[in-house]
């Protein structure tokens, strides 16, 4: 390929390139497309990293959520066989209802009329 001939603004041509080199060299981005391009990879990186972390509060969630309702059906079968033994052996009293307390207003304090 050869170079274009020297016109009147060639010289100008030629700092152009030589700045955009140095710049180049020196690490900095000049192409707005290739900014683009570095920030949208960073972004797609964050939003990876906090997608990894969702699915594992989920896994972690899934666990728990697992292990409670186990612990609940285990629970719920020990009441319906201790149930099942009271009836059986007839040893066993009912105990009264609970009584609810009666709340009543505080006469602690005297409230100014």
């Amino acid at each position: 390929m050869t170079a274009p001939p020297p016109g009147p603004y060639q010289h100008l041509a030629e700092e152009f390139e030589r700045r955009l080199r140095t710049l180049q060299e020196a690490g900095e981005v000049v192409d707005p497309r290739i900014a683009q391009i570095e920030r949208l990879k960073a972004k797609v990186a964050e939003l990876k990293e906090r997608l990894a972390q969702r699915d594992e509060a989920i896994a972690e969630l899934t666990t728990f959520k697992e292990l409670a309702v186990s612990r609940l059906a285990t629970q719920y079968d020990e009441i319906v066989r201790l149930r099942e033994q009271g009836a059986t052996l007839g040893n066993l009293r009912r105990l009264p209802p609970a009584r609810r307390p009666v709340l009543r207003p505080c006469r602690c304090q005297q409230y100014p009329e």
